[in-house]
């Protein structure tokens, strides 16, 4: 296994410009907190949508939101390969093109399709975005400056949600939801622009396009969540949901045996061989799973139930960022000391602990006892995000980076898009079960995100046992090998 500190120096910058790897991994993490701002920023709007003239039903709001999650996971493994191929720098630009005119396509529409179009380009866009900036920071940065830059880029992904929480809530108070597009735009051409000026040209890398692979991994995701999303509506019995789910099984299992049997796969089922990168996988996709199912049901909660606008919601979870930045700047520190095993452990504890207390919650619940709870989930994330991120890319060829950037980005984006989809799930189903009516009362509400905060940290602490299990299995290999 490679560790990005045994990496070689990097060769000079080709293209004419001299990179600077400050400037270069400053640029780098504005565009992925500004991609995964996106995905928060959304469950802000959730109450201005509902009340729109789209009319959306419970299941189409999830799809609103989802939309762009499922496919900005969908396309980061093949987008990394991409990269790896044509040039990352090329691919880096092109995707901050199409996130732009996403947000364009969304910002007017009047029609429900319109807008998951916009949504979809958009995800798009950042699964191309994204993984190169992971291989363009790791090829700029200095050898033993590596590790501090995975650290940045990882605490760029993890506030990414809280600035779009906060952002959003701002862009919101002021703005109908069609603002919040109109915002992205020129987000999106700005950080273009800088990349272009800032951002060297990388050497492109031997990678093979594997397009079957590619779709049977975004089909199979699609309808897992179809299934989720679509069952209190359709009917969990119902032939259309057990079909998407039937299929799901079908088309993974079909993704396995291509990815064993192709000469150069989208993703090789067999690293996950390796107890070290499986188990990073599986932390990053369970962190994010805990933490937004926190985004979607917080800004409701505070909205419906605490009676907050949506600029004192915002600012009610900014807190989050600052709790997590402090942690995650010692996450790896931590790690090197106490092992990566106990630092992510602790960390996904610290994750469903912080849900079991928001479970408590309820109108009379005083602010700085509900802020006592984020700052639990916001040094649970701070501690694991940075170390199950160098758990992964350490595990993967340097000549691979862009796959390893795009398997952990892949399982990030996967585990917020079931996060978002299992608690709104369990909302609706127990909202709609609470109210009789579907009339929207704050102690249904309160009981419904209780519930759902419940299952959310269950998972959380069920596949965080696997992934303790999995790191400590890799350490005993690495050691026994070195």
């Amino acid at each position: 296994m490679t560790s990005t500190a045994s990496l070689p120096k990097s060769p000079p910058a080709p293209g004419g410009i001299r990179a600077r790897p400050r400037s270069v991994t400053a640029a780098m993490c504005a565009c992925v907190l500004v991609a995964q701002s996106l995905v928060a920023a959304m469950n802000l709007a959730i109450p201005k949508i509902s009340a729109s003239a789209l009319h959306p039903s419970p299941a189409q709001l999830l799809w609103i939101v989802d939309t762009y999650v499922l496919v900005f996971a969908g396309l980061l493994i093949p987008a990394g390969a991409l990269g790896d191929r044509v040039g990352r720098k090329g691919v880096l630009l092109t995707g901050l093109g199409v996130f732009a005119a996403g947000a364009l396509l969304s910002a007017p529409a009047t029609t429900l399709p319109v807008l998951l179009a916009g949504r979809a380009l958009s995800g798009a866009g950042a699964a191309l975005l994204v993984p190169a900036t992971m291989a363009v920071l790791l090829h700029t940065a200095p050898p033993d400056r590596r590790a501090g830059a995975v650290a940045a880029w990882s605490t760029a992904i993890g506030i990414g949600g809280l600035a779009g929480n906060a952002g959003g809530a701002l862009i919101l108070q002021f703005l109908p939801w069609q603002g919040l597009f109109w915002v992205y735009v020129p987000l999106g051409l700005g950080l273009l622009a800088w990349v272009a000026a800032a951002t060297p040209r990388v050497p492109r890398q031997t990678a093979a396009l594997d397009l079957p692979g590619s779709a049977l991994l975004a089909l199979g995701a699609a309808a897992l969540l179809f299934g989720v999303i679509e069952g209190p509506g359709r009917g969990w019995s119902s032939a259309p949901v057990t079909g998407a789910f039937a299929l799901a099984l079908v088309v993974f299992a079909l993704f396995v045996r291509h990815g064993r049997r192709a000469a150069h796969p989208v993703l090789d089922p067999r690293l996950f061989r390796l107890p070290r990168l499986l188990a990073g996988s599986l932390g990053i996709a369970v962190t994010f799973f805990g933490m937004f199912a926190l985004f979607y049901v917080n800004a409701q909660f505070l909205q419906y139930v605490k009676a907050y606008s949506p600029l004192r919601t915002g600012c009610a979870i900014a807190p989050l960022a600052l709790g997590m930045m402090a942690v995650t700047r010692y996450g790896l520190r931590w790690a090197r000391r106490a092992g990566e095993a106990r630092t992510a452990g602790t960390g996904l504890t610290l994750v469903a602990a912080g849900l079991l207390l928001l479970a408590t919650a309820d109108a009379g619940t005083p602010y700085l006892c509900y802020l006592v709870f984020l700052l639990v989930m916001a040094a649970g994330a701070g501690l694991a995000t940075p170390t199950l991120s160098q758990a992964v890319v350490a595990s993967v060829p340097a000549h691979r980076s862009g796959m390893g950037s795009g398997l952990q980005g892949a399982a990030r984006e996967l585990g917020a898009a079931l996060g978002i989809a299992v608690v709104g799930t369990v909302l609706s189903v127990r909202f709609a079960s609470g109210t009789g009516h579907g009339a929207a009362t704050a102690a249904a509400f309160t009981e419904a995100t209780a519930l759902g905060y419940r299952i959310a940290a269950g998972v959380v602490l069920v596949v965080g046992c696997a992934v303790v299990w999995g790191l400590r299995t890799g350490a005993r290999a690495g050691r026994s090998g070195s």
